[in-house]
């Protein structure tokens, strides 16, 4: 496959909100970020990408934009973000913006038009439609998949508008050329100013069936059948990337809900008909739910391994792939797919070398590489997420009692990733001398901060640095062929990557229980370099040994 610069970075994302607060009002800001510039360097990421930074009502937390071109007061000022900019640049680092076009705030100005009058230029902008029944039900059956209803209703209008989120986040309306334009002009404006690409929301929802038929009835969102990969995708993505994209030195990863690596493959494989560089899917994340992170079950090491192997099979040669394990929406994985109780540090390094020895660009979400947990908040008052308090509103609907959804929430809710970064064991952790942060700060800072993991050899952050430097230092993490063993295990995962002669063999166990491994017909691991392991004395007998909870190694032969 033909090199790209994007092919060889380890992204961090940041959610600004919840980094680093340097004036004291109790939110982070642009300020905070590039105090801890060289803190991101230091741990080996060599790109940044920022959750919306834009003007925002915050109904959804910077995903409801009301200005595409201007940097939240919350947050700063563009001339600031340009010092951003420049301080990344001047390090190495690459900087990419979330482009969110599906859909914008109720408060934006395009938006506030369109509500004007049927005939305004706007109006055309976003779904308007007329409702059934003289206008009082909805044009559709469609719901959101924030729970609840897909549209809301204009008395002045008479008329409802479409949502796919929150009330407050109607759907833009991609159909209308006018649109696709103000889209590159939000492109353009970015990229001139430097910025180094894009990771695109939702993007494989912004074509809608035309019509808008009813949607199978299912309780959380009905009728994505018919926007989950729209008509027109392809054409208004080559359309995107015609115009503006190919014009720059950039980069674009789609966030590509119930997306498969057949479908991906249409976007992101090379060539002249490729419309972005990687795709975020989720399959990797329904190891221990279904469709949503609040319909939950147990989790199931076979679901986990084969949604990475597909993909990682699927695509080799063809597609560039996005690893990643956390991000702002879904809790922290050690709480979920490790033990953030007896083994957060053991279980937490195992899942970094799930994967960060697979093939692609790696993404770190804040805090990960301190292995932050949970924070499980015990009532819906305590919330902030939109999603989460009106899934707590239809499941008492249908229901189910407070205690039981409560206990699904503190589990589910996209709040448990949001809560501020701990810099220290000091007051709020280190993330603001203001007296009271905007959301709660989890209790275990005082043993889980960075300037604790930062001092620790043995820490999850040390692990993180050691392992991204593993992979910079080998070019068969990045690019090497994948082939999976013993499948059919329920505790381990086990793989190989080969390049020119090397081989990485990867050890992930899954369970704090002890598990006989033994290396498969002509692999001999005495043979071989023992890279990095989350124990310091990994016992070896007769290619065979007996596994500590949670244990991780990486071999290279060759």
């Amino acid at each position: 496959m033909p090199n790209a610069f994007y092919k060889d970075l380890i992204v961090y994302q940041i959610w600004p909100r919840s980094f680093c607060d340097s004036n004291g009002d109790g939110i982070g800001d642009l300020g905070g970020i590039i105090s801890k510039l060289d803190y991101i360097k230091d741990l080996g990421a060599n790109a940044i990408w920022f959750s919306p930074l834009y003007p925002s009502p915050n109904h959804d937390y910077g995903y409801d934009i009301a200005d595409y071109m201007d940097i939240s007061p919350d947050y700063g000022t563009l001339e600031e973000f340009k010092t951003l900019l420049n301080e990344a640049h001047s390090r190495g680092m690459k900087i990419i913006m979330d482009l969110v076009i599906n859909h914008t705030s109720n408060e934006h100005k395009w938006f506030l038009e369109s509500k004007k009058s049927k005939d305004n230029p706007y109006h055309d902008y976003y779904f308007w439609r007329d409702g059934k029944k003289g206008g009082k039900k909805p044009p559709n059956n469609w719901k959101s998949t924030f729970a609840g209803p897909g549209w809301s209703y204009d008395e002045n209008l008479n008329q409802w508008y479409l949502h796919l989120f929150a009330d407050e986040q109607p759907d833009l309306n991609m159909d209308n050329p006018k649109v696709r334009e103000e889209v590159k002009k939000i492109m353009r404006f970015w990229l001139d100013m430097g910025v180094d690409g894009f990771r695109e929301d939702v993007i494989t929802f912004i074509s809608k069936k035309e019509g808008l038929p009813n949607g199978f009835p299912i309780p959380v969102a009905c009728g994505i059948e018919h926007y989950k990969k729209g008509p027109h995708l392809h054409e208004y993505l080559m359309e995107f990337k015609n115009d503006v994209l190919s014009q720059y030195d950039c980069f674009t990863v789609g966030e590509a809900p119930m997306m498969t690596p057949k479908l991906a493959l249409e976007f992101i494989s090379e060539g002249k008909n490729q419309t972005l560089d990687m795709m975020f899917h989720f399959q990797h994340m329904q190891a221990d739910c279904m469709i949503t992170d609040f319909i939950q079950r147990p989790f199931k090491l076979k679901k986990y391994k084969s949604a990475m192997s597909s993909w990682q099979t699927e695509l080799y040669g063809k597609g560039w792939n996005a690893l990643y394990l956390e991000n702002h929406d879904h809790p922290r994985i050690i709480s979920r797919y490790g033990n953030d109780e007896k083994y957060r540090v053991e279980s937490g390094k195992m899942l970094a070398v799930s994967y960060l020895c697979l093939g692609g660009t790696p993404f770190i979400y804040q805090g990960q590489e301190i292995g932050m947990t949970s924070i499980k908040l015990p009532e819906i008052e305590m919330y902030e997420d939109v999603s989460t308090k009106n899934v707590y509103k239809m499941a008492r609907s249908f229901g189910l009692s407070h205690e039981r959804v409560m206990s699904l929430a503190k589990r589910a809710s996209r709040d448990n990733a949001r809560t501020p970064v701990q810099w220290d064991d000091g007051k709020n952790a280190g993330f603001t001398s203001a007296e009271k942060p905007w959301f709660h700060i989890n209790p275990n800072y005082e043993q889980v901060n960075v300037a604790n993991d930062r001092e620790n050899p043995d820490s999850i952050w040390s692990f993180y640095k050691k392992l991204i430097s593993l992979r910079k230092a080998n070019p068969v993490f990045t690019y090497g062929n994948y082939k999976e063993y013993m499948k059919d295990s329920d505790d381990l995962y086990v793989y190989e990557r080969c390049l020119d002669g090397k081989k990485l063999f990867v050890i992930c166990s899954f369970t704090e229980k002890q598990v006989i491994f033994e290396a498969p017909e002509g692999i001999e691991l005495n043979s071989g370099e023992l890279l990095i392991s989350n124990y310091k004395y990994p016992a070896l007998s007769n290619n065979r040994f007996k596994t500590k909870p949670y244990e991780a190694r990486v071999y290279l032969f060759g």
